[in-house]
């Protein structure tokens, strides 16, 4: 039984070499047939979210109501089409005002920066201060410098005096929140996650091993402090004291940031990289309500126009193989070793 299962297990790992030599083998060749030649296709997406909405409800009242109903309110709706054009043609319809939506899904790259940066920008050459830019925001954090960054794309919207407003439906954590606390207001599903107002570092060091192996390794730098905690060599105290000077200065610039833009907020109180379900975050005065996304903008869809901006880069086929060979070693890798 044993000598199968040797054999089944040499076999399998022959096959999975063979398959992704032959994988590695064809993307090599598209990247080199596409180099030079393809480049990314940038489009701003635009759909107006409350045409949506009134074919959900024309769908719901076909299916809902009986002829007679329906009749009624076909010739209702028909009405005050009618009535809204008649406004507009005299002049005397008040412009609706508009509400620009944005998405935000980020990961611990910010990697839909480049998407937001953009998006921004292009609703910068037509909002005024009458419009509004609701953010649906969904993240657990990541780097400092990224986040910083996305938190600034947002404060360009401040600075034209246009009403930012963000909705966190599942999590607003760390640089996540540090992007929401830039709104206006902020609305919070009652169990989405918010705070974790702190800073973290982890780095794996292999010296000891390389040590046990006899192998060296050198590291020369120009100034004292140009690297502190390393990965290879032998960490010092000093090092790891100058490391966690450093952490604790991003915080205290954390700290302050949060404090500029929701001076309401005990930051002393919060900031100890705890982080609460949106019901106990109102009561710290995180959020400004417990309203879920859709509710805000159903509610907001019957009185204002709502468009949907969204910024795309369709990558190059050489990229979008490199992503797939990728995940595709990665989901072999794991479940080799289940």
């Amino acid at each position: 039984m044993s000598a199968f299962i040797f054999e089944y297990g040499l076999f399998l790992a022959k096959t999975i070499t063979f398959v992704l030599a032959i994988i590695v083998i064809v993307a090599g060749i598209i990247m080199i047939a596409s180099r030079g030649r393809e480049i990314g296709r940038e489009r701003l997406e635009i759909k107006k979210l409350n045409e949506k909405y009134d074919e959900m409800a024309e769908i719901i009242k076909v299916n809902t109501l009986d002829k007679e109903q329906l009749k009624k309110s076909l010739k209702q709706y028909k009405k005050q089409k009618k009535e809204q054009a008649k406004k507009l043609k005299r002049g005397d319809d008040e412009a609706r005002k508009r509400i620009y939506v944005l998405n935000f899904d980020g990961d611990i790259k910010a990697s839909t920066l480049s998407s937001l940066r953009e998006e921004i920008s292009a609703i910068l050459t037509v909002a005024n201060p009458e419009d509004e830019v609701f953010l649906k925001l969904q993240s657990g954090g990541g780097l400092v410098h990224a986040y910083g960054l996305a938190a600034s794309q947002l404060m360009r919207l401040k600075q034209k005096n246009i009403p930012l407003t963000i909705s966190v439906d599942k999590i607003a954590a760390s640089g996540g929140y540090m992007m929401a606390c830039v709104a206006d207001k902020i609305l919070a599903a009652p169990f989405s996650i918010i705070g974790s107002i702190g800073v973290i570092a982890q780095i794996p060091n292999f010296h000891r091993l390389l040590k046990k192996h006899d192998i060296e390794f050198e590291q020369l730098t120009a100034g004292e402090f140009k690297r502190t905690l390393t990965m290879f060599g032998e960490n010092t105290d000093k090092a790891r004291e100058k490391f966690k000077e450093e952490l604790e200065d991003t915080h205290v610039l954390f700290k302050e940031f949060i404090q500029e833009h929701r001076p309401a907020v005990d930051v002393d109180r919060i900031a100890t990289g705890e982080h609460w379900p949106a019901k106990r975050a109102l009561e710290f005065k995180l959020v400004d309500e417990l309203m879920t996304s859709d509710d805000y903008l159903l509610e907001q869809s019957q009185r204002k126009d709502l468009f949907e901006i969204n910024y795309t880069i369709k990558k190059p086929i050489g990229v979008r193989m490199g992503w797939f060979i990728q995940n595709t070693i990665e989901r072999l890798f794991h479940q080799n070793q289940m």
